[in-house]
């Protein structure tokens, strides 16, 4: 968000897209801020230079209403993103109160969206390492040898990634960031939300994040991943190429807390350290019983 007047941009998005801003409530400021507006409407402001990306966040919503899947919807007006200041803007309705989806749940959500018919549009391949570089070469407070680690341990990856022989199952839509937060359960339905990372590629990608959460974080109990498996129907630990996408969710996790902790260190520092510290070898096996950052 711009730091110098936040609520300057706001005005200016939604004046260019016809809408009133004054009484607007601040909901979350992260990579992207979310604002509640008059008329249940909610205001998205995405980082600098990812238009293209808001482009793509309402594409995917639109084709999900098509196939009528529960999902945040994006207003009909504007029909793109409103630029300000290199900030994209978009504009959703507000979902009625929710809670975070439990991990039967967002299987059958995962389930109906990797059947689904990938938008005619098109969607580019799925990038697991996205910002990782960025991420990386920014965490204030790290030394040159833990950076050095990272950016070897990024290229490794990198390599097993591609050299993976197959995926479990073909390419699809997969949601790019999978967790039960990312599934808003209402009175009446589960509706996905956030499709910043949507992108055709393999399911087990998406089903990576709650196998990680069991594994590798101790934040999902064996019978809560007995349930996921059981909504989805497989169980995607049991794939030999499994250890790569784990790794990579592990990395992916731990460079996002160094990026808090760069801008936060007194809040952050120290569980973005026992993240990579875990990643090295130096607090045995999983699970590692990682703290959640907001």
């Amino acid at each position: 968000m711009d730091c110098r007047n936040p609520a300057g941009l706001l005005a200016e998005a939604c004046a260019a897209a016809g809408r009133p801003s004054a009484g607007a409530e601040l909901i979350r400021a992260g990579e992207n801020t979310l604002w509640r507006l008059p008329g249940k409407v909610v205001a998205r402001v995405g980082r600098p230079g990812q238009t293209a990306v808001a482009v793509r966040e309402l594409t995917v919503a639109r084709w999900l209403h098509r196939h009528r899947v529960p999902a945040v919807r994006p207003l009909a007006e504007p029909a793109g993103p409103i630029e300000v200041r290199g900030r994209p803007v978009t504009f959703w309705h507000e979902l009625p109160p929710h809670r975070h989806a439990t991990a039967p749940e967002l299987a059958a959500a995962l389930r109906r969206l990797h059947r689904l018919p990938p938008p005619e549009a098109g969607l580019a391949p799925i990038d697991p390492f996205v910002r990782l570089p960025a991420r990386i070469d920014g965490a204030a407070t790290l030394g040159a040898p833990q950076r050095h680690w990272l950016h070897d341990r990024l290229a490794e990856l990198r390599t097993a990634w591609h050299e993976l022989d197959g995926a479990p199952a073909p390419s699809t839509v997969v949601h790019g960031d999978a967790w039960g937060g990312n599934l808003a359960v209402t009175a009446t339905a589960a509706h996905l939300l956030d499709f910043e990372r949507t992108a055709l590629g393999p399911p087990a990608w998406d089903l990576t994040s709650t196998a990680v959460a069991h594994q590798s974080f101790g934040t999902l109990a064996a019978p809560g991943y007995a349930a996921f498996c059981a909504a989805y129907g497989a169980d995607v630990t049991e794939w030999p190429g499994y250890p790569v996408y784990r790794a990579i969710r592990e990395l992916r996790v731990a460079c996002y807390a160094l990026q808090q902790a760069a801008a936060d260190p007194v809040r952050h520092r120290a569980q973005a350290h026992y993240r990579l510290a875990c990643l090295r070898g130096e607090h045995g096996p999983r699970p590692w019983r990682w703290t959640a950052i907001d």
